[in-house]
């Protein structure tokens, strides 16, 4: 019998296929091809920067541009070949077939190159996913390797569930088995999206992977779920919503502003707390909603604290300022 993933079609996935169908299809490939060119690099530099950076690389999208316009970055030497090797690699992106096993693995030699040993090979020792000090999840002997992937490409060549399913499903379950020494996480997200450009090209210059940096803690939670209940339906449903998001968020056009704090001006009801913003952005870390949406806001002088003089008040909400709605209406006519 032919490997069979486990996974639960649910009716949010179902929902989610549908809605990210609908939204991909309203987007249009631009007719001005200098400027679409411009936009794929736009967006391939943020997606390069979000992947690495959710791998702990602390080069901004301004060093990773510096970088591929040849110009000397004062950075760690490990951090700027990382980025090197994932401009390489998004080169050749167009070149690779998503079910043709021997392309996965010259990625990651491209990809990998100059930071391990074995890059291109599949690993042979044992190897565990850590947070923090904890290990959450211990990937399978390296013998039984080329055997589970080679039953997982068989699947992906075979398997007849919708791509936006099937590459969530291939994400997870190469996740789970973890084939590599290292750089399992940023060649899953690859190949994730390789498979779904093979299906909408237009996958191939959205930048998913930014969206996931936002959501890092509930991206490794969607796979430990996933793992605890040998079905992948929570990780399936997590990356959908990554994916629907970054659909409906993006037209070509504003694709370059979709900044956090841009897109929290789009919440607001109102004057509304913290809780509130934090919830109609479907975001549960406070610190990162804190960093990455509310204070670069406030600093903009986009939103304002109805009571300035106690910022930690129990009672403290936020409201737009006159900028924030210039800068709302300014993001509708884009």
């Amino acid at each position: 019998m032919k490997y069979q993933p486990p996974y639960t079609i649910t009716p949010e996935v179902l929902n989610r296929v549908a809605a990210i169908s609908e939204a991909s299809g309203r987007l249009t490939v631009l007719t001005d091809q200098a400027r679409a060119l411009r936009l794929r690099r736009i967006n391939r530099i943020r997606t390069i920067h979000g992947s690495l950076a959710i791998e702990g690389n602390t080069l901004s999208e301004a060093q990773i541009t510096a970088i591929l316009e040849g110009k000397r970055v004062i950075a760690p030497p490990r951090e700027v070949q990382e980025v090197k090797n994932a401009l390489a690699a998004y080169d050749r992106f167009d070149t690779w077939k998503p079910d043709v096993e021997k392309d996965l693995l010259d990625a990651h030699r491209i990809l990998m190159s100059g930071l391990i040993d074995d890059a291109g090979m599949y690993r042979r020792g044992g190897v565990g996913v850590m947070a923090g000090q904890q290990v959450i999840h211990m990937a399978p002997p390296a013998d039984r390797v080329p055997h589970l992937m080679a039953d997982l490409f068989d699947w992906l060549a075979a398997t007849d569930a919708h791509p936006l399913v099937a590459s969530s499903v291939f994400h997870y379950e190469f996740e789970f088995i973890h084939p590599f020494a290292d750089g399992n996480g940023r060649m899953g997200r690859l190949w994730q999206s390789l498979i779904l450009a093979r299906w909408n090209p237009l996958f191939a210059d959205i930048p998913v992977e930014s969206l996931i940096f936002e959501f890092q803690a509930e991206y490794y939670q969607a796979l430990q779920e996933s793992t605890q209940q040998s079905d992948s339906a929570p990780f399936i449903a997590f990356m959908l919503r990554m994916i629907l998001d970054t659909v409906t968020a993006t037209t070509p056009e504003v694709a370059p502003d979709v900044t956090p704090e841009v897109r929290l001006l789009s919440a607001f009801t109102g004057e509304m707390t913290r809780q509130q913003l934090k919830m109609a952005l479907g975001l549960k870390d406070d610190e990162h909603f804190r960093k990455a949406y509310l204070l670069p806001a406030l600093d903009a002088g986009w939103i304002e604290m109805t009571i300035p003089d106690k910022p930690r008040s129990s009672k403290q909400k936020y409201r737009l300022t006159e900028k924030g709605r210039q800068r709302l209406a300014q993001r509708g006519d884009e």
